[in-house]
């Protein structure tokens, strides 16, 4: 979902554009390699609707708190993980706010 290079604070969120869908029990989960739900936690796909916003495995309507700030180090991409099944339908829009820690950290949309 997001490049990062350098030592980076981050913030990540997503704003779902029309319902998820699935042919089964699909999962997802937002996180970096060897922790894939360490941003959001796993969230059965189906529960995530139109006009929810994903920061947790609860999504809610409308308004949500800004989720926690977390430490990612350089080379540690920001990662959607889909689980069980796949995910045959919908929207999400990725968000993510950040504050660079090391000189020339940045993140960006891959």
């Amino acid at each position: 979902v997001f490049t990062v290079t350098g030592n980076c604070l981050v913030n990540v969120f997503a704003v779902c554009d029309s319902d998820l869908t699935s042919g089964g029990a699909a999962t997802v989960e937002v996180g970096v390699a060897g922790n894939t739900a360490a941003l959001i936690a796993q969230t059965t796909a189906t529960g995530i609707d139109d006009g929810e916003i994903w920061v947790s495995a609860s999504p809610a309507v409308g308004v949500q708190a800004l989720p926690s700030t977390f430490i990612v180090n350089d080379g540690a991409d920001i990662i959607l993980t889909v689980g069980t099944t796949t995910v045959t339908g919908g929207s999400l829009d990725f968000y993510v706010t950040y504050r660079p820690l090391s000189a020339g950290a940045r993140i960006s949309a891959t």
